[in-house]
């Protein structure tokens, strides 16, 4: 397959919705799949309502914005995944979710079409191994939010091939991003070094060291950093942040990584973050208010 034309993306939650704005804006025609017509419903006003954003602040023209809206097609029907040259997963962050979608994915693919994950930290080539087509299978990292955020990271599993390399470098070169190439380890670059400072946050506010305000104002101000860990956790989701870390002690085996409690107790309660209208801050009045 010598061009990708069409895109499909499996999952309409935030990362899904992030990678079809781009990859429309991109000049690629997107199929978005999700289980939820609700989801899909979502996704689209999301994405609408970000690209005029976009286009009010002169990022990109409102003909554009409008030209791209209309190259993205969602369905409930994986069925459409047959006509796409390359499919990215961009489902939660569960193994056994990705391998199902990979297997149902498998019965209407084209034999050719590439695949990608989205994983933010999962084996690639455990999940390739999956497949039915190992060498065309990538991970492809982006970051949230995806309109905003310029890096892209590119993990080959041990069976990529390197037509499957060139076509991801190539895709986020289309898309005015830049790459940053991973091994094949556990949560890869960005999380590997990201998720352990907010998992030690975390254990900074539960050992008592200091209270949510001042350990998100002693970052942003003393380490310059544009949000605090646990607005920046809230922001992430708390579920997202405890699968990577799980991740990472489970298969690096080293308890330098063990999950905080306290973020196990947030995520327990459903308090995820900003999905959820609470997690470290409570979003439902119209400033955030700290919650412990």
């Amino acid at each position: 397959m010598s061009e990708i034309t069409t895109i499909g993306i499996v999952g309409a939650g935030q990362m899904g919705t992030g990678i079809a704005h781009v990859c429309s804006l991109g000049g690629y025609d997107v199929l978005v799949s999700d289980l939820s017509q609700e989801r899909l419903d979502a996704s689209r006003t999301r994405m609408s309502q970000n690209m005029a954003r976009q286009a009010s602040k002169g990022a990109i023209a409102q003909a554009d914005a409008d030209a791209a809206m209309k190259r993205i097609q969602f369905s409930t029907e994986l069925g459409q995944m047959a006509h796409a040259d390359l499919v990215i997963e961009a489902a939660t962050e569960d193994e056994k979710v990705k391998r199902a979608i990979f297997a149902d994915l498998q019965s209407v693919m084209n034999k050719d079409a590439f695949l990608a994950t989205n994983t933010s930290s999962l084996s690639v080539t455990r999940l390739a191994a999956s497949t039915d087509r190992p060498e065309r299978f990538i991970g492809l990292h982006f970051m949230n939010p995806v309109p905003v955020m310029k890096l892209v990271e590119l993990i080959r599993g041990i069976q990529t091939n390197e037509a499957t390399y060139e076509m991801a470098k190539g895709l986020v070169d289309r898309l005015e991003k830049t790459h940053a190439t991973a091994e094949d380890f556990p949560a890869f670059i960005v999380n590997r070094i990201l998720m352990p400072m907010i998992n030690e946050a975390v254990y900074a506010l539960y050992e008592g060291v200091g209270t949510v305000e001042s350990i998100d104002r002693a970052m942003r101000l003393g380490a310059n950093h544009p949000m605090g860990p646990l607005e920046l956790a809230d922001f992430v989701g708390l579920d997202t942040c405890l699968a990577v870390m799980r991740v990472l002690h489970e298969e690096l085996a080293d308890t330098k990584y063990r999950p905080c409690p306290l973020l196990v107790k947030y995520v327990e309660a459903g308090w995820l973050g900003r999905k959820a209208d609470r997690g470290f801050y409570d979003y439902r009045g119209e400033t955030p208010v700290p919650t412990r």
